[in-house]
């Protein structure tokens, strides 16, 4: 990272990673903030999936229905069972009646299997909606990514944005495949079950009743104090992938610096949060489930006592209390699971409300919407009077300004911290100037299209990057669609031909996520061929020679002058010796353009070039 870059970006750990006070890890708040408004855009997502929903809510429904109608057969079974054993037992009748009970069985195993069946076949739908949902909003952050500006990924862990795409996406596939179905079903049972209960005894129903609301205060109790614990364990899972990522990506430098110590100890601290807050949300949503049960057999005490004087006063029958009292089970179980339901619903609200923030963060500065279309690039580039600040209260890039020809090779130099990778990043794009412009070919840059802007120019930066793939691959990831021919061309020219050959199965060879099986002076060479084959007509060279020997630097160099002849380059570099023979050096200083001109000629001028350049020797000398 450019020392510029640095002043701008948040306070970092050793390892790059975001530092934080505990101010910065309470931030995101104690629950969604937003729970409705977060529901609505979750049920936004469910529009393009309405026929499916109707069929998981008719078949969800149907399933409970069948399942509701069970208990009322079953106590008319018992009914006749108990009546027939008494008429044998008195004489005063023929007995139980088997035939009759026999068709009822066949009855109850038809209408459970059917139950059985459409809770299956909704199941098996809602779980194909939960994934497609799931895999849109996937694809929606992974489009998100694309339209954000580089300043967000600059002062954002990048552990945060995966375990919004992770773990955030995981609980709302999870809450659809699993609690919305629950939800349905619940629903339709207690309003069924109410139905059937009232069928049997208004008197019983209405005892049953009298323990709901203090199942409602419960509830509402113990929500409230989970959901706040419910929103900090996702907030601090965040914290400790962004931890995990960060150390395991650096892991040989932590080793090197003997940072292991202080890295496990930033882990516990964020392993303690997260475990703090997490035995506290589950604690408190698991002590529903048996406060609930506690509850609901308050209930079934008083229907059995009342029941048992009604059957005595034969104003009910025995098959009817029974079938009541299974169907106080049914009314309490849906409601415990709605109130269960209702905190994992807190969660899935924390999680959906921290996807959509990251969703609806600010996109870059939108395209133009008639971008300039050149046939030819000629490669003149002009900086007029450019100011810049990544804090625009902060300004480092003062009244910036040059014109370079077409093919001119222009260098960029200047002390850490002098603006230099920062005008790159502003030719790139990357940033907007927040004064002045930058004209490519006479046209300002804001007129192009980012795409069109972007492939007119090449790049190899100091900070090498290379993907988990094949060396081909990784070279041809400069022009996607150049044949093998031209992919072990460019490797030739950047002499990369010369060291593929002596590793394993050559161009063929898989690099490893961090490409650790290569040195870094061979990862330089890697990107110096992609760029070489993306065959830019401007080039931008940053430091791209600062991880190679003398002897292979000299190589690079000859194939680097073939690369840039009838090319704009611009070449950022702090040793001065490989910049003799450029058309222009720009010297900066502070934000400023403080010498323009060539190298003999600023050195007889004998100002700042000359002296940064003889400092160079002279600390050579001193070594």
């Amino acid at each position: 990272m450019s020392e510029e870059t640095r002043e701008k970006s948040p306070q970092r750990g050793p390892m790059g990673g975001m530092g934080r006070g505990p101010g910065g890890m309470m931030q995101g708040g104690e629950k969604a903030r937003d729970f409705r408004g977060t529901m609505k855009k979750l049920l936004h997502y469910l529009q393009a999936y309405q026929a499916a929903m109707v069929v998981v809510i008719a078949f969800a429904a149907a399933s409970a229905v069948f399942a509701i109608v069970g208990p009322k057969i079953l106590g008319n079974v018992t009914t006749h069972l108990f009546e027939g054993a008494m008429n044998k037992l008195s004489g005063s009748g023929g007995g139980i009646d088997f035939h009759y009970i026999g068709n009822t069985i066949l009855l109850l195993v038809g209408l459970y299997l059917l139950s059985a069946l459409f809770s299956y076949i909704q199941g098996w739908v809602m779980s194909g909606v939960a994934m497609k949902v799931s895999y849109q909003f996937r694809k929606d952050i992974s489009e998100k990514i694309n339209r954000m500006p580089l300043g967000y990924f600059e002062q954002t862990n990048h552990g945060e944005v995966l375990s919004r795409v992770t773990n955030d996406v995981d609980t709302l596939s999870q809450t659809l495949n699993q609690s919305l179905t629950q939800v349905i079903t619940s629903i339709t049972t207690v309003l069924g079950v109410l139905v059937m209960m009232l069928s049997i005894s208004w008197l019983l129903t209405l005892v049953a009743f009298l323990v709901i609301p203090l199942s409602m205060i419960i509830i509402m109790v113990i929500i409230k104090f989970s959901q706040r614990y419910f929103k900090l364990q996702q907030d601090y899972l965040g914290n400790v992938n962004g931890h995990v990522e960060e150390m395991y990506s650096g892991h040989i430098i932590i080793k090197a610096f003997n940072g292991e110590e202080k890295s496990i100890k930033t882990f516990e601290g964020f392993n303690n949060s997260l475990y703090n807050v997490a035995w506290k949300s589950q604690f408190l949503s698991g002590l529903i489930m048996p406060i609930m049960s506690f509850v609901g057999n308050l209930s079934f005490v008083a229907v059995s006592v009342l029941g048992g004087w009604l059957v005595i006063k034969k104003s009910m029958q025995v098959g009817d209390i029974q079938a009541f009292i299974q169907y106080v089970r049914s009314f309490t179980q849906p409601i415990t699971q709605l109130a269960n339901i209702s905190n994992i619903l807190q969660q899935t609200a924390a999680s959906a409300e921290r996807v959509f923030e990251f969703l609806n963060e600010e996109d870059e500065i939108p395209e133009n919407p008639n971008p300039v279309k050149l046939e030819r690039v000629q490669g003149s580039v002009e900086f007029k009077d450019v100011h810049f600040g990544y804090d625009p209260e902060k300004i480092i890039i003062n009244s910036f300004s040059a014109a370079i020809k077409p093919g001119q090779k222009v260098a960029i130099v200047g002390p850490t911290g002098a603006g230099k990778t920062t005008m790159v990043k502003l030719l790139m794009r990357f940033y907007d100037v927040n004064d002045g412009s930058i004209l490519v070919d006479g046209h300002d840059i804001r007129e192009f299209s980012r795409y069109d802007l972007r492939s007119m120019f090449g790049m190899v930066l100091q900070d090498t990057w290379l993907y988990n793939g094949s060396i081909m691959e990784n070279i041809r990831y400069g022009r996607l669609e150049a044949s093998d021919q031209e992919v072990l061309a460019a490797a030739k020219a950047a002499r990369v031909d010369s060291f593929v050959h002596t590793l394993p199965n050559g161009y063929n060879m898989i690099l490893n996520e961090e490409a650790s099986n290569v040195s870094q002076g061979q990862k330089q060479l890697l990107t110096i061929a992609r760029a070489i084959l993306a065959d830019p007509k401007i080039l931008i060279l940053d430091e791209a020679t600062s991880s190679v020997d003398t002897r292979t630097e000299v190589e690079i160099q000859k194939a680097m002058d073939h690369l840039m002849a009838n090319r704009t380059s611009f070449i950022i570099a702090h040793r001065l010796s490989t910049i003799r023979d450029a058309d222009l050096i720009l010297v900066m200083n502070h934000g400023d353009i403080v010498e323009q001109g060539h190298h003999r000629e600023l050195l007889a001028k004998g100002g700042f070039y000359a002296n940064l350049y003889n400092s160079q020797f002279e600390a050579a000398e001193a070594g």
